[in-house]
């Protein structure tokens, strides 16, 4: 059983009991009768053809209280485009894909760019923001949750639990984070353990008492992928391109939204989803490439708070990082022996000397350029730039899906 302690700035809602998912989704059902909830799924198309994404269509053939779900989809043609939607078309609640590389969409990110909106990094996160824009050209949506499409063992009350503090009338959250386990026989999450939290708690070492970072210190799962949110704050956020998104994510809620009004909910005890390799040799790829996004994205939050990142803070930063690392590894390497859990200590330690590489090249890729990759714009400013954008955004995906 979870343990019901608040921790901290940030209200933590645990499982504390197994309450039926029927319970909860009638409750949402009711809800959504005055309040219109979306969910955003984005995907490439390789994701259906694993065993994640049949589980999760199986799983959301049983929710009954979506207004829409939005199909966000990467990296597909239009035989992959059709079949798409074909596998979507099971669910009870209207489906629209969105087609980023189909030639409709193309012509709406050429005309992004002929703005001077810069569009140069497809990926997760532009993605995630064109289809924002289709979400919110209809102004009666309440709340939009999002999770990934790689989740092994999904169940739809990951969904129910996920939006119900922003969607409850009786609560006054604005933002949901998700966070849960990742552990089947050995712990995984990686740059979450070993890179994210003993980097911020570095950070709060060397600075002292810094709202910001207590914020982040705050998040039991910072880097998941799953969250909510309601519409008015979904509209004024800018988001990251890069790997950088949760991190930059949390920064602009920090900015928008009281902390009072944030919240993190526990999804479930376990969460199994893709594993990947960390490669020394490719520190441009996976989870080394993650580790540098990340890095950079903290670096410009922070000069961005007026607080300056000297070469003598950086040297100070990395041996810093060093030892709260090697502190982290003794305590998971408890955590397993006590579960009975596999612990690979030579592979963890390698995995933070990997990860000193990626602080390294973020550094000196911060100092070359401190801006790095822009941010993409909230869609306020687009609607100040082009004022029908969302509308036309809404009318391409119409005729996708027709």
């Amino acid at each position: 059983m979870a343990d019901f302690w608040q921790h901290g700035m940030i209200t933590t809602l645990q499982k504390l009991r197994e309450r039926p998912v029927g319970e909860l989704e009638a409750k949402l059902k009711a809800i959504a009768q005055r309040r219109k909830l979306v969910l955003l799924l984005p995907a490439l198309y390789s994701e259906f053809e694993t065993p994640a994404m049949p589980r999760i269509i199986e799983e959301l053939k049983g929710v009954d209280y979506l207004h829409k779900v939005f199909l966000s989809l990467d990296r597909a043609g239009s035989r992959e485009f059709e079949k798409a939607r074909q596998h979507m078309s099971v669910l009870k609640a209207d489906v629209k894909v969105v087609w980023h590389d189909g030639p409709r969409m193309k012509k709406l990110y050429r005309e992004l760019v002929r703005n001077d909106f810069t569009m140069d990094h497809p990926g997760k996160g532009r993605s995630v923001w064109m289809t924002l824009g289709s979400i919110l050209s209809e102004r009666d949506v309440y709340a939009i949750a999002l999770h990934d499409c790689d989740i092994v063992n999904y169940r739809r009350e990951m969904l129910a639990r996920l939006i119900y503090p922003v969607a409850h009338p009786a609560l006054d959250f604005e933002f949901s984070k998700g966070y849960y386990a990742r552990v089947t026989d050995r712990l995984y999450g990686r740059v979450t353990r070993l890179f994210y939290t003993p980097l911020i708690r570095t950070l709060r070492r060397i600075l002292g008492f810094n709202a910001f970072l207590s914020y982040l210190d705050n998040f039991r799962y910072a880097l998941s992928g799953e969250f909510a949110f309601i519409s008015s704050l979904a509209r004024g956020i800018r988001i990251s391109p890069t790997w950088g998104l949760e991190v930059s994510l949390l920064s602009e809620v920090y900015q928008r939204a009281s902390i009072n009004r944030i919240c993190q909910v526990e999804l479930a005890e376990t969460y199994e989803h893709k594993h990947q390799v960390l490669r020394k040799e490719k520190p441009n790829e996976g989870l080394l490439r993650m580790a540098g996004d990340i890095a950079r994205a903290l670096f410009r939050v922070l000069t961005q708070d007026g607080i300056v990142l000297s070469e003598a803070f950086f040297r100070t930063m990395l041996t810093s990082y060093i030892q709260e690392a090697r502190v982290t590894i003794e305590k998971y390497h408890a955590l397993a022996l006590i579960n009975g859990l596999t612990y690979d200590r030579h592979s963890e330690i390698e995995a933070v000397e990997f990860f000193v590489g990626s602080i390294r090249k973020a550094i000196a890729d911060f100092v070359d350029d401190p801006v790095g990759v822009p941010m993409l714009a909230a869609w306020v400013r687009v609607n100040a730039a082009i004022p029908d954008f969302e509308d036309r955004i809404s009318e391409a995906v119409e005729m996708d899906n027709s």
